[in-house]
Parts: C-alpha cells; structure tokens; sequence
C-alpha cells in the first residue's frame, strides 16, 4: 500500500486516540447526605429512650417517638440533628434538646468494581476510599488485569467522564492514588497479549 493511503488511516487512529481516558480526575466531592438504606444514630443527650438507630426507609424517611416520620433523604447529618431538636422543642417533649446524628453506613452512596478483578461488584462508599483499595474490596486484581489501564468513569456536572488510572504504578508508589466518590465505576481490563 502506498504510503499516502497510510496517512488518512493514521490520523483517523490518531482522532480516535484522543477520545482515550484523562489521566486525572477531577477532586472528588464528598457526598454526606443520607439516602435510603443509610444507617444512623441519633443521640439526645441525658435522653436514653430518645437515643436509638435508625435506618432510612426507602422512602427517605425515618419515624422518630413523639414527632413521628421525618424526610431525611438528602439532609446532612448535622441538618436531621437540627430538625430533630426543632420538632422536640416545638411539641413541647424537651425544653433545650441537645441532639448529635452520627452515621454508622452510607448504603445509599456506592461504587462499582467491574473487570478483571476477583470479585466484581458493588461496595458502600467509605470516606477516603482510593481507586486501589476499592480493588482490593473486590478481591484484587486477576491474573490477566491491565493493571495500568484502569478506568475510573464518574459523572461531572451531569457529563460522564473517564480518566486512567494506573493501578501498577500506583501500588509501587510511583504515583499516588486516586480518591474514587459515590457512583463511581472502575473497570480492570484484561491485557491483550
């Protein structure tokens, strides 16, 4: 083939070469609002019987005694602890409650581990989780991974997004890790021999 037939060909391979994963990802935005399945204590203090742990229903509600339901799906911890406070005072059950919410499982927040891994699935989103332990909460990788070529797809402002993670150089401490957020999907491809 003569060699100016090559060059449409090379640039064509060359566009579709830049559609190929960013390498960084943008910082991640820690999600704390609950949703459904999330697991919470809420405590009033020198009030045992109105300390307990409560489960968000899929609803997104929880039902407290006294004040009955309360919509806590998408509130953070420290909003549901003011609502709670609120509603005591009003319905005249405490004068000056001091209530604390401390979450005890982020079920509604997860991330999915696909690919050339032990055991592909989806895992409750931790505070700090990193790309390599979120592999490794899947089993690690198996022994045709493309370690380098792990992919990260998270949305951005409703776009969604890949970035390349290089797991090998990662666990070697070349470079450092990368932080993965709610809704996060990893894939481990195999290699190509």
């Amino acid at each position: 083939m003569p060699s100016r037939c090559l060059f449409p060909l090379v640039l064509l391979i060359a566009a579709c070469g830049s559609s190929s994963p960013a390498v960084v990802p943008p910082p991640t935005q820690d999600d704390t609002t609950l949703g459904a399945g999330d697991v919470f204590d809420i405590r009033v203090y020198g009030e045992d019987e109105l300390t307990n742990t409560y489960r968000v229903a899929e609803d997104g509600s929880i039902d407290y005694p006294f004040i009955g339901r309360i919509e806590v799906a998408g509130l953070e911890p420290p909003v549901v602890a003011q609502v709670v406070a609120e509603r005591l005072r009003e319905g005249e059950y405490l004068v000056n409650p001091q209530v604390s919410v401390f979450v005890k499982e982020y079920n509604s927040k997860r991330i999915s581990v696909i690919g050339a891994v032990a055991r592909p699935g989806t895992f409750p989103m931790t505070s700090g989780l990193t790309a390599v332990q979120a592999i490794s909460l899947a089993g690690g990788f198996t022994s045709l991974a493309a370690r380098n070529d792990t992919v990260v797809s998270r949305r951005v402002q409703g776009e969604l997004r890949r970035y390349r993670v290089p797991a090998e150089d990662i666990t070697e401490g070349q470079v450092d890790d990368v932080p993965v957020q709610a809704g996060d999907i990893i894939y481990v491809p195999e290699r190509v021999f």
